[in-house]
């Protein structure tokens, strides 16, 4: 499939593409935790998402711990959340030089491969994969809090992990594009705490690089950011990705007038206060709001703000496809 052209055609699709995986574990009995751990599970998961709603692409997990642990990250996993990285493995003093960069395939790597293998089997539309952005896993290897202030007093450091963070990150997205992929939802959510300079120096480059050693006509990238993206914008778009995904954070009506026309746009309805939080009464409110503000632009896509967690209710993910077919069918 020529990826390129059909993120171009899809806003005028009226279709809704929510981050939306985790959720399914409800439709299929399974844990989250064995969720992560198998790819066939994650393949049986999307199918069932898929069947039950009607998205415009169906999209892999969220698991922003799956790169991070193949470089040897701790990671703690749950029956019912989302596995997190609980510790860095080197900081400040530390030689970069002893930081391995994994084969593809180290840790869980091989299972979320798999997933999309197994997906490309069973699903009948166009099937991203999701990764971690190159900045957003150097935060989890130096600790998040502890790169913020690395940027500024070992700069050195922090560019030595992110080359080797980009080197893996260009294997592994190439490797899932291989699988099977038409396209990647890179998460880079870090880099939203990044001022300007910070955001030009330490991430976009790196993201630039994974983008232009990935991306085909078959294969394109999808941009996620969901902090303040609104000052970052500029420095956003020189990434060159084929489309942005933007995070509640941010008045997406406003951020849809920074962005050419000519780039799709998706966001942004919150996916903890209204998928997980909300009601039917509340999320089908805050999508037709949504929609009324954004659907003049001719690039927007309605989606979550970010991935929706695995207890979201049904019935919350329901009204919201059904506020999106009534807004497009009136």
């Amino acid at each position: 499939m020529d990826t390129k052209r059909w993120l171009q055609g899809a806003p005028s699709l009226h279709r809704a593409m929510p981050i939306l995986s985790y959720p399914g574990v409800q439709l299929i009995g399974r844990s989250v935790n064995e969720l992560v751990h198998s790819g066939e599970l994650q393949a049986q998961c999307m199918q069932a998402v898929a069947e039950r709603w009607d998205t415009l692409a169906s999209v892999s997990l969220m698991d922003l711990s799956v790169e991070a642990e193949a470089f040897g990250s701790p990671v703690r996993f749950s029956a019912d959340e989302v596995p997190t990285v609980t510790a860095p493995i080197i900081g400040e003093g530390d030689d970069p030089g002893t930081l391995a960069v994994p084969h593809v395939g180290a840790g869980r790597t091989g299972e979320y491969i798999a997933t999309i293998a197994n997906a490309r089997k069973l699903i009948e539309r166009p099937i991203f994969a999701g990764s971690i952005g190159p900045f957003s896993l150097a935060g989890r290897l130096l600790d998040i809090s502890e790169i913020m202030v690395l940027c500024y007093e070992e700069p050195a450091l922090v560019h030595a992990v992110l080359e080797k963070a980009t080197a893996f990150l260009i294997e592994y997205n190439g490797a899932l594009r291989d699988a099977g992929a038409d396209g990647l939802v890179m998460a880079e959510p870090a880099a939203g705490l990044l001022s300007p300079a910070l955001i030009a120096e330490f991430s976009t480059p790196y993201v630039c690089k994974i983008i232009q050693a990935v991306e085909t006509d078959e294969f394109s990238v999808i941009y996620h950011n969901c902090g303040n993206t609104i000052p970052l914008i500029g420095s956003i778009l020189e990434t060159g990705a084929s489309a942005f995904h933007f995070g509640n954070a941010i008045d997406l009506p406003a951020m849809l007038k920074l962005v050419p026309a000519s780039i799709p746009v998706f966001g942004n309805v919150d996916p903890a206060g209204q998928f997980r939080n909300g009601t039917p009464a509340s999320i089908r409110g805050a999508t037709l709001h949504l929609l009324e503000q954004c659907s003049k632009h001719g690039n927007f896509i309605l989606s979550s703000g970010c991935d929706i967690p695995p207890s979201a209710k049904l019935e919350n993910i329901d009204a919201f496809f059904s506020a999106a077919e009534e807004f497009y069918n009136s």
